[in-house]
């Protein structure tokens, strides 16, 4: 007897073709990588391992090329005694590789931080073959973290979110070719943009709200943080109406099969992908004029700033934005956590002037 086919809601999905790429990776690395990814399964997400999986093939692709230990060895036959042979000068000299190569005829780059993410993939495989005493040496360890440039944080200003958002519901400034399709998406992309300004979440987690997710008894939204923990985020009144107006149209779409949760559906009747709103907030931002490069999370962090002026609470702030660590939020907004000083410094009076 066939069994129906059980709904996936957008993170189950997610889950599985993560784990269904990452099989497909670790084929091609030496086979004692398999052991490190059964070791974290429980301690990592999938996305997170296949983070890991495509930064330890760069690795190993690096050394089959360049190292005297692994020339002419086939990557998948290379034994776990290669990583003891490595010392962190080969691992300085990857980093340096990382900054500009060439694969496939294709030019690559790295900046501080793509570079950190490799080195923290392999860190994490070393740490954990040193840790389990499979390997005496931990040479990644020695290797320091690139130092990360601090970028000034780009947020939206008052004017600018308005201006946005009437452009939204006018389709002022968009393209002939844009307008086309305007009437069909003006609703739904009014409800995106503003939930992702007025509640300050995830572009990967409003794409992956199912219909049921909405609850407007209470005003809040079941959503799935990073690191898959569940977690209630409440919305105001004005994102309630562009909300309800948007209910109303997704109450007479008709989704193809398996997405007939989503709550976002693209024009092609199926969920929308996290590209594809990255791409609607793009078209959206060039109707603003202003030299800042509006994106999903330059909305978050306009939500952030917003609700950080208004409350001073760098802890709610951290709460409501799903920071796990209270520092990433302070680091974040530590240009006003400066600014509140400074006004701070003029309040107390000393002296009658």
């Amino acid at each position: 007897m066939i069994k129906s086919k059980k709904y996936r809601n957008y993170h189950e999905q997610s889950d599985i073709d993560n784990m269904l790429k990452l099989r497909k990776i670790i084929a091609t690395l030496p086979y004692f990588c398999h052991e490190f990814f059964l070791g974290v399964r429980d301690t990592t997400t999938t996305h997170t391992r296949l983070a890991y999986a495509y930064d330890l093939r760069l690795f190993f692709e690096y050394l089959h090329d360049n190292n005297k230990f692994c020339h002419n060895i086939p990557i998948t036959e290379l034994n776990i005694e290669i990583l003891d042979m490595i010392k962190p000068i080969d691992i300085s000299e990857y980093m340096d590789y990382l900054s500009c190569y060439v694969k496939n005829g294709v030019d690559y780059t790295n900046d501080e931080c793509g570079k950190q993410r490799k080195l923290s993939s392999l860190k994490s495989m070393y740490n954990y073959f040193y840790r389990t005493e499979r390997i005496q040496k931990n040479p990644a360890s020695l290797v320091p973290m690139p130092r990360i440039h601090e970028k000034e944080i780009i947020r939206l200003d008052v004017n600018e979110v308005a201006i946005l958002l009437d452009n939204v519901e006018t389709g002022k400034k968009l393209t002939e070719k844009q307008l086309s399709y305007h009437d069909k998406t003006k609703v739904r992309d009014l409800a995106i943009l503003t939930l992702l300004l007025g509640t300050g979440i995830r572009v990967s987690e409003c794409v992956g709200l199912d219909i049921r997710d909405v609850d407007f008894n209470n005003n809040g939204l079941l959503i799935k943080r990073k690191g898959g923990y569940e977690q209630i985020v409440y919305f105001g009144e004005e994102v309630e109406r562009v909300l309800r107006k948007f209910y109303e149209e997704r109450s007479h779409m008709v989704a193809i099969s398996g997405h007939e949760n989503a709550l976002f559906l693209s024009l092609q009747k199926k969920r929308m992908s996290v590209r594809s709103v990255e791409k609607l907030v793009s078209k959206y931002a060039q109707t603003v004029t202003t030299i800042k490069r509006i994106t999903p999370h330059k909305l978050r962090s306009t939500f952030g700033t917003s609700l950080y002026n208004e409350t001073g609470d760098v802890y709610l702030v951290a709460t409501v934005l799903g920071h796990k660590d209270v520092n990433t939020t302070k680091k974040h907004y530590a240009a006003l956590n400066q600014n509140r000083l400074r006004i701070a410094a003029n309040s107390v009076k000393l002296r009658e002037k």
